[in-house]
């Protein structure tokens, strides 16, 4: 057996995304090009791993002014795996109701933004419950997940929706239910996840997609450059004051 084969499968996943999903691709980034250049703000969230993809999308090298990362630790910080800020703590959370809406009451939205929700699995409370409270203050819900995980499972939410029959537009990442995607013969369980993968591929796609939007629409975005590849140290400083005074300026409401 290959013990490279995570490679194919890593392929497979990301020319899945590109033939299946460049419609809703479209769709999101066009979504996000109109909150972005009307002013609004982009807001996303990821619990667990799919905290990841918030991270990829803002702040770092490459990132547009215009995203509002929201990142709870108590969901995400959990390398200790036992003791403070342990797995079983984030685990247990990830599960609980009214979470979610504690997070979203210290927030002021506006009519200009939306809202992404970053799940693989799109069958816990938090996931649901941001989707859900997001759409009651009035914003459009992107949801990034997995369709054949949800295909495959039942919702834990009261309710017994799942996430991509919440969301007004849904990427799939074309990951397979549990995530991890290889077997090895003699291990009960298959390792090697794979949404982190997807995820990142989608949201830097998105990236391109929504900077290439704004620059016809005639907003040209802030984007933060990297320090090595400027001109000088004077250009990488000022743009990197611009970055954080147009966040500032455009996050100020909240």
């Amino acid at each position: 057996m290959d013990e490279m084969r995570f490679f194919a499968v890593a392929r497979e996943i990301i020319d899945k995304i590109e033939r299946t999903q460049a419609e809703n691709l479209r769709r999101v980034a066009d979504l996000y090009a109109r909150s972005i250049a009307a002013d609004g703000l982009v807001h996303l969230w990821g619990a667990g791993h799919s905290a990841m993809g918030v991270q990829e999308t803002f702040p770092r090298i490459g990132s547009i002014v215009g995203f509002h990362p929201i990142v709870e630790l108590p969901v995400t910080y959990y390398t200790n795996v036992v003791g403070a800020s342990g797995l079983r703590q984030a685990l247990f959370l990830e599960r609980v109701s009214g979470y979610a809406e504690a997070v979203l009451q210290n927030f002021e939205f506006g009519p200009n933004d939306c809202f992404v929700v970053i799940s693989s699995t799109g069958i816990n409370h938090v996931a649901l419950e941001m989707a859900l409270g997001a759409k009651k203050r009035g914003m459009p819900v992107v949801a990034i997940t997995s369709l054949a995980h949800q295909a495959s499972t039942v919702s834990r939410h009261p309710s017994g929706k799942k996430l991509a029959e919440v969301a007004d537009f849904v990427i799939d990442n074309c990951t397979p239910p549990g995530d991890a995607s290889i077997r090895v013969e003699g291990c009960d369980y298959p390792t090697s996840s794979t949404s982190s993968l997807a995820v990142i591929t989608i949201v830097q796609t998105l990236n391109a997609m929504v900077a290439e939007r704004l620059v016809k629409m005639g907003r040209k975005p802030l984007i933060l450059a990297s320090p090595h590849f400027v001109e000088n140290e004077d250009e990488s400083q000022r743009n990197i004051e611009e970055y954080y005074k147009e966040f500032r300026r455009r996050t100020r409401r909240l």
